[in-house]
């Protein structure tokens, strides 16, 4: 019998706040939303004191104030963000084995095998002591045999709390839990389950997969492992980065083209500046498109190097046009660049000028120094600030 996982997932608490609050200690206690304006914007992240009024994240952030009037609202700042992420991630590198990086605040660790000489439970413990002594954040982290439910431990574990779910006690830890803590179960699948009277992890323990699989196609059995605590995915380690994307599931289910174009500039400009930012140049771009019935469809283009979005805007749109079937709406789209390598922007002699390498230069360095969307295309304002979290998956 093969011996089991110990998967650790780590989360930093309300990132984005807890980094404002050590440049700015006066807002411990306060409750503080992250984000755009009260015109256009959308919450990035905010404190528990502000969740305590039902604020949340990608909620409109005018309609965050009138929840809580009296909460500070902040745009934020990416380079702080980028800078306390990457001091974190250094020293998760020096403490363990396998890692894997899935955003700018979230890990996972598989310290699988460590058993034989340490205590796994111990060493993430210690691991987490470390950073919040080395850089003043506060984090929690879940323990368990799959990367699904130890991300399941660590939202019951929060705020700045650890939790460690026994082999074989993941049924027992996961029954009492409401079905929408299921990580990727959509409000839409969620009341369709409620209609059935499931609104627990354990009614969901009892429904038969035959009766999950006629409801929810290929989801059905995604839906009825996860009640029972069953993932094999692998930890990917974190290495040298071969692609960048971002994605967004809508609350409701999307077919309108233009909303579809509008929200694809505005993820492909955030992709190209980060690959500005990190040097780096893409020779294939990607869009992935999921239906409301979780069917997937991706597309793909290769082109030449470039990390320029007036360059990778056009093949974005044309992907779309390739891939979507316009009387189906859509419930997550996204968009990926891969192929990445060093290097930076090749300038087209027929089609650039120095105006428009300025301009690029100009556009990071503010929205380097601001925040992102500080400076952007028309388009991407047109779906209010921002819809989807501006801190991209790796």
């Amino acid at each position: 019998m093969d011996s089991p996982r110990h998967i650790v997932h780590i989360d930093l608490d309300s990132f984005f706040v807890s980094v404002e609050r050590k440049f700015n200690p006066s807002l411990i206690g306060k409750p503080v939303i992250i984000g755009g304006s009260a015109d256009r914007g959308v919450v990035a992240s905010c404190s528990y004191e502000a969740r305590a009024f039902g604020v949340h994240s990608a909620m409109p952030t005018r309609q965050a104030l009138k929840l809580c009037p009296h909460a500070i609202v902040i745009r934020g700042t990416h380079g702080r963000y980028s800078e306390a992420s990457r001091e974190v991630t250094e020293i998760i590198h020096q403490s363990v084995p396998l890692y894997q990086k899935s955003s700018v605040d979230e890990f996972y660790i598989d310290l699988s095998g460590m058993e034989r000489f340490y205590d796994p439970y111990k060493v993430a413990t210690e691991l987490r002591q470390r950073v919040i002594r080395e850089t003043g954040l506060p984090i929690s982290f879940g323990m368990a045999s799959c990367k699904t439910v130890a991300k399941m431990a660590t939202n019951q574990s929060k705020p700045n709390g650890q939790l460690r779910v026994m082999p074989g006690k993941e049924r027992e830890f996961l029954a009492p839990l409401p079905i929408g803590k299921i990580p990727g179960l959509g409000k839409n699948t969620c009341q369709k389950l409620y209609q059935y009277g499931i609104e627990k992890i354990g009614d969901l323990q009892r429904v038969d997969i035959r009766f999950l699989e006629t409801v929810f196609g290929k989801m059905g059995v995604f839906i009825h492992e996860t009640a029972h605590g069953i993932d094999h995915t692998e930890i990917i380690p974190h290495g040298d980065r071969k692609s960048i994307s971002t994605e967004h599931t809508f609350d409701t289910n999307v077919n309108d083209r233009r909303t579809l174009e509008n929200i694809l500039v505005a993820m492909t400009e955030e992709l190209a500046a980060k690959l500005r930012q990190e040097n780096k140049v893409s020779s294939c771009l990607a869009i992935k498109i999921r239906y409301a019935n979780f069917e997937t469809h991706t597309q793909q283009q290769k082109i030449a190097l470039t990390a320029a979005e007036h360059i990778l805007i056009p093949g974005i749109k044309n992907l779309l046009k390739q891939a979507w079937n316009q009387h189906r709406p859509i419930r997550l789209i996204g968009v990926k660049l891969s192929d990445l390598c060093t290097g930076s922007y090749q300038i087209n002699l027929f089609e650039d000028n120095e105006e428009r390498i300025r301009l690029y230069q100009a556009m990071d360095n503010i929205n380097f120094k601001f925040g992102n969307k500080t400076v952007c295309r028309a388009a991407g304002m047109e779906i209010g600030a921002r819809t989807f979290n501006p801190f991209l998956k790796s």
